[in-house]
């Protein structure tokens, strides 16, 4: 079985999975929506990349900028980002995480996920005051 239909598998156990016709995985939690693929660098080296939607079409402000800024810095598993569209005036909030999946064990590729996606909704929460 390979790292996909792992994920969708054990995943699919305590949450809701979604597999996309371009080969991602879509996974609710929390009030977040998070992508979820299988990329492969080299032989024998995969990488599960993890793209967490915490928060969208806000209205920047300095506020804003300093809630994120403070979750960027408490978030210990993946990368707390602003990004700011085009127009300077709204942005969405995302969370990204890349980890290799060769050698975790299905109940470990479960809790590590599960604890990104946790940090996330803490995130979101957290930004949402």
């Amino acid at each position: 079985m390979g790292l996909l239909e792992r994920l969708t598998a054990t995943l699919g156990e305590v949450a809701t999975v979604v597999e996309e016709s371009d080969g991602a995985l879509t996974v609710s939690q929390g009030g977040t929506v998070a992508s979820l693929r299988v990329v492969s660098i080299a032989e024998d080296l995969e990488m599960v990349s993890l793209t967490q939607l915490l928060a969208w079409d806000l209205t920047v402000t300095n506020k804003i900028r300093g809630l994120v800024a403070e979750q960027a810095s408490r978030t210990v598993l993946g990368t707390v980002a602003l990004v700011e569209k085009p127009d300077a005036k709204t942005g969405d909030v995302v969370l990204r995480y890349n980890f290799p999946g060769a050698g975790l064990t299905d109940d470990a590729l479960r809790t590590l996920v599960l604890m990104v996606l946790a940090g996330g909704a803490d995130a979101r929460a957290a930004i949402d005051t």
